[in-house]
């Protein structure tokens, strides 16, 4: 009777333990809202820069605190983050099996805050990292320190470790999840695993507890009257968390759907049926020859005949080349390789997507 009884407590234990696939899901929520909510606020600022510019200048530093706002008060209320209590998850200390704390008991104190921090800092850092290195390739082509210097030489070995300690930090979560498909391990992430909790299932009781706190909070406020202050600040965070959560819970379909739209796989496609006619080449300019020197691509260069790296226009005739082959060529024949146009270096001109 005691084996089957260990055993029944181990079974029920595990059916809480969410599928990966529920795991996976509530994480990649989160990570599809962030850029389907920058492309609104690039909509935004693109109409009237003057009002909404600020907006997209601060948009990672706007974001993460309405995210701390958002994550605190779901921690607090529900021992989750939002995505984990859309999809009915808790967290709760690791090594707790007999007795789960109800959702509305909170974490204690340090896997409150660690997982505060881990949920809201760590994506902030990797997204401040990831547009260094791209922003330090951007500016490789263009740097005017020699290529001796230590500045140099520091950045360029920093770029060329990025890739592993990328792929490192990647394989690192690959292997956790596998390890947590197997039964081998708690936690299908390591930042979990790092703030010392697991994610279970919501129970019954769970879910009356939250709404029994539901109800007595908007009691308490409406019989409130010396904690006047307080609680028009908690009422304030809680609108607007409620409305971010009921918004998102709402549209969190849409914002997918425009996350795929925007993405870079599509883009081709977007700008083949949004593209507007391209001007014609000058007049007095020998089709034959042109049609010679100028690739069938148009993302290709005209001068090496591979896709072009740094886009450069020249002002004098509007063609695009990889900045090193007009730069080159234009400083030996100080002519448009294509036009045949008087051209200097000045007449060098970078272009500019809207992403960089």
């Amino acid at each position: 009777m005691a084996e089957l009884g260990a055993h029944l407590t181990a079974a029920s234990a595990g059916d809480d333990r969410p599928s990966i696939f529920e795991a996976v899901a509530q994480d990649s929520l989160m990570a599809a809202l962030k850029p389907a909510l920058q492309h609104l606020v690039k909509v935004l600022a693109e109409s009237n820069p003057g009002r909404y510019g600020f907006l997209w200048h601060w948009f990672d530093e706007i974001y993460v605190l309405l995210d701390l706002l958002l994550q605190q008060h779901y921690l607090a209320r529900c021992s989750a983050s939002f995505s984990e209590n859309f999809y009915s998850l808790k967290r709760i200390p690791t090594g707790e099996h007999r007795q789960q704390p109800l959702a509305t008991a909170g974490l204690p104190k340090r896997q409150h805050w660690k997982s505060l921090l881990l949920l809201v800092l760590v994506p902030y850092l990797k997204g401040k990292l990831e547009k260094l290195v791209s922003s330090l390739r951007e500016e490789d082509e263009y740097s005017i320190h020699p290529p001796s210097s230590p500045w140099k030489r520091f950045y360029r070995a920093f770029l060329a470790a990025y890739p592993f300690v990328n792929m490192t930090w990647e394989g690192w979560f690959l292997i956790q999840q596998l390890c947590y498909i197997l039964g081998k391990a708690q936690h299908h992430s390591p930042m979990l695993r790092l703030a010392g909790v697991r994610l279970v299932r919501l129970t019954a009781e769970d879910i009356q507890a939250l709404e029994k706190k539901l109800a007595g909070a908007t009691s308490s406020q409406t019989h409130s009257i010396k904690t006047k202050v307080q609680s028009a600040v908690r009422k304030a965070l809680g609108a607007i968390a409620f409305s971010l959560s009921t918004g998102l819970s709402v549209s969190v379909f849409f914002l997918q759907f425009l996350d795929w739209w925007y993405s870079s796989e599509n883009q081709e496609t977007i700008k083949s049926l949004t593209a507007l006619p391209t001007p014609p080449p000058p007049v007095h300019l020998d089709h034959g020859a042109s049609s010679a020197l100028l690739p069938k691509l148009k993302t290709v260069c005209p001068l090496c005949r591979k896709i072009r790296v740094n886009a450069t226009a020249l002002s004098t005739s509007g063609f695009v080349f990889c900045y090193r082959c007009v730069y080159n060529y234009v400083k030996a024949h100080q002519r448009c390789p294509i036009t045949g146009y008087a051209t200097e270096l000045q007449h060098l001109v970078k272009l500019y997507s809207p992403e960089s």
